[in-house]
């Protein structure tokens, strides 16, 4: 049994984990955490449910707030009532195992060049991977790297672009650094835009096989709601105008249009996310509406984005950013696919 957390001393670790439902998968998550094999850890819960709805007890603390504020602006409050060397983000419908957080810390702990590291996310009672790390398309869109594969193909520790927010463990300086998570996201695609940023300032990620969680995929906004259409649009569109490098921001909206037709195509056939949206009871023509909402999001914030985009922290040049990110990419066939 783990010794009762004393607000006297600092913890090594930070998990912080975002509620909005505040139900029973919370309960299971924490006490997942109740059990890890490293003992050196804080968690603090950020309830969004507007409800109270979280008590605090051992080892856990609780902030909580009257509205929902998102998912970012929740990490970001959290971080900023602790003072750990290392931050951990963990959904509340993820269940870490044992030994998650003891492989993440021993991890960064011989690499003072990785900012964060990325966990082996795997689908709850599914067996397959969630991600192990993300996967960028040149059109700004994100996917999990390895996502239904089984997980003895990544099961070699390694670099990755960068973590999934379901399960990321960074370094605190490196966020004292390059920023907290944008905000002005909301919902989706923030871990990719901080991971991208931190990228651009030369830190490394590396993905952490033995860091395993169990996540109850897409638990708060469903799999394939008109909330998480929107969000991941206009996302999507917010991080490529502040990071993707000239050259490929110019071509953005080519690989944007090969991604629609094959968004289009694979519906057709009744499969990928856009068969996905219609069968959780959506219309799909929905979805152009959605499109043009989230460009028109995009020219009313552009002199903020482009403000955000001058001021990002640079040590890599455009041409090493670039090979990174075609390193680590993903086709607007497999997004639609996926």
């Amino acid at each position: 049994m783990h010794p009762p957390f004393l607000s006297e001393i600092q913890p090594t670790v930070t998990v912080i984990v975002p509620t909005l439902a505040a139900d029973e998968t919370l309960t299971e998550c924490l006490a997942a955490l109740g059990r890890q094999t490293f003992s050196d850890f804080e968690v603090i819960v950020v309830d969004n449910s507007g409800r109270c709805a979280v008590e605090p007890q051992d080892r856990v603390r609780v902030i909580a707030n009257k509205t929902n504020i998102g998912f970012g602006a929740a990490f970001n409050q959290a971080f900023r009532d602790s003072k750990s060397l290392f931050l951990a983000v963990l959904n509340d419908d993820a269940i870490a195992e044992p030994g998650w957080l003891q492989a993440l810390v021993a991890a960064v702990e011989a690499r003072p060049d990785v900012g964060m590291c990325a966990s082996q996310v795997r689908l709850a009672g599914d067996g397959r991977l969630d991600s192990a790390g993300m996967l960028l398309c040149l059109d700004g869109s994100s996917k999990q790297r390895g996502h239904l594969e089984p997980p003895e193909s990544f099961s070699r520790r390694q670099e990755a672009l960068l973590p999934s927010g379901s399960a990321a463990f960074y370094r605190r300086e490196m966020l004292e650094e390059i920023g907290l998570f944008d905000e002005a996201f909301f919902l989706y695609c923030e871990d990719t835009d901080l991971g991208l940023r931190a990228r651009w300032a030369a830190w490394e990620c590396l993905y952490v096989p033995d860091a395993v969680v169990q996540h109850r995929y897409s638990h708060s906004a469903g799999q394939a709601s008109a909330l998480k259409a929107y969000y991941v649009e206009r996302n999507r569109l917010f991080l490529a105008v502040k990071n993707l490098p000239a050259t490929e921001l110019l071509f953005a909206p080519l690989y944007s249009i090969a991604r629609y037709f094959w968004h289009f195509v694979f519906a057709i056939e009744g499969r990928g996310k856009a068969a996905e949206f219609a069968r959780a009871g959506n219309s799909p023509a929905q979805l152009p509406l959605l499109v043009l909402r989230a460009y028109l999001e995009l020219f009313g914030r552009f002199p903020t984005l482009w403000k955000q985009r001058r001021n990002i922290k640079r040590r890599f040049t455009s041409k090493q950013f670039r090979r990174l990110i075609r390193r680590f990419s993903i086709t607007p066939r497999q997004v639609a696919a996926l």
